[in-house]
């Protein structure tokens, strides 16, 4: 066997080769009869399946196609070998247009949604492909269609922001988004669920200055914006501690009670911005306690600040709670 092996080799050196004419006829005569049956065999017909692209056109009006059918479509073909050989050998096939205002016309749709049976596209796509081709099959059997109305709405702004800032500086002013509002466009079904929008997350630390920053929207893929960033303000300001003498109120009392509170106002704290240290007074502020709160087992009563200015960080206020002394009439 071995030596077999080693005489086939022989043959095949090219010196061998050179000197053995026998060897080039046989070879030249094996190659001629390997052409010879490989273009007998393209004469005949096969079935094959050949994977072709899709464009989707012409959506109904005012519509546009709100999913991602399939790119391709698989195509259960029979034609002669050539025919195939050419079109396996193209690699990039023309891609297969289908109208969509044309093949969702005598269908029901779901909220838009369309079934496309592919069996009913199939003279469609024959005309599309070489007349050299019998189509047999198309794959998958349905396409899925969903198409949409556009629409526009104005919406709020909301600021996805968080901000440290450095001792004694603070916000002199809520947080401000210029515009307030933009106008969004999209699937109707999608815009229709919308009621605000929210900035990128930002997180701002160590703040003593006041920020102007460009920031985007966040928005779902399928819509576009009018203008698509706003404008972030935040206005810092130096705050400073002032104290304020508050008397303290009480509510839910019953108009025959007469209650004395021991002590009757309370000492307050709170850290303002310079700009407004002027304008705060105690008639900014209200400490009440609940009446209705009040129990048997109880001898002292909680203090709360009810109402203070939102630019204001109270830092402490003494008493926190009360004794109290209750007459009626």
């Amino acid at each position: 066997m071995k030596k077999n092996i080693e005489k086939i080799s022989s043959y095949l050196k090219v010196e061998q080769l050179k000197n053995d004419k026998r060897v080039v006829v046989f070879l030249v005569c094996v190659f001629i009869a390997t052409v010879l049956w490989f273009l007998n065999a393209l004469e005949k017909d096969y079935t094959t399946t050949i994977a072709y692209p899709v464009r989707y056109v012409s959506p109904p009006n005012h519509q546009f196609l709100a999913n991602t059918p399939p790119e391709k479509l698989d195509l259960k073909v029979e034609a002669h070998g050539f025919t195939l050989l050419r079109h396996k050998l193209s690699f990039a096939y023309s891609p297969i247009v289908l109208n969509l205002s044309n093949i969702t016309r005598n269908l029901e749709s779901n909220n838009g949604v369309y079934f496309v049976p592919t069996n009913t596209l199939q003279r469609r796509i024959s005309s599309q492909i070489s007349n050299e081709i019998s189509l047999q099959q198309i794959s998958p059997d349905i396409i899925r269609i969903a198409l949409d109305s556009l629409k526009t709405k104005t919406v709020k702004v909301k600021a996805d922001v968080s901000v440290n800032f450095k001792p004694q500086f603070n916000r002199k002013s809520p947080v401000k988004l210029e515009p307030e509002v933009v106008k969004i466009t999209g699937p109707a079904s999608t815009v229709d669920t919308i009621r605000f929008l929210q900035t990128e997350k930002r997180s701002f630390d160590n703040v003593d200055a006041t920020i102007n920053r460009n920031i985007k929207l966040l928005h779902p893929e399928t819509t576009t914006l009018v203008p698509q960033e706003v404008l972030l303000q935040i206005e810092v300001e130096k705050y400073t501690e002032k104290q304020l003498k508050l008397p303290i109120q009480v509510v839910n009392k019953p108009a025959d009670v007469s209650i004395k509170l021991f002590p009757s106002e309370l000492t307050l704290n709170c850290m303002v911005g310079l700009s407004e240290f002027d304008n705060i007074s105690a008639a900014n502020f209200r400490a009440v306690i609940d009446y209705s709160s009040i129990s048997d087992n109880e001898s002292r009563l909680s203090v709360k600040i009810a109402t203070k200015p939102s630019f204001v960080e109270i830092t402490r206020y003494t008493p926190e709670s009360v004794e109290y002394l209750i007459e009626t009439y």
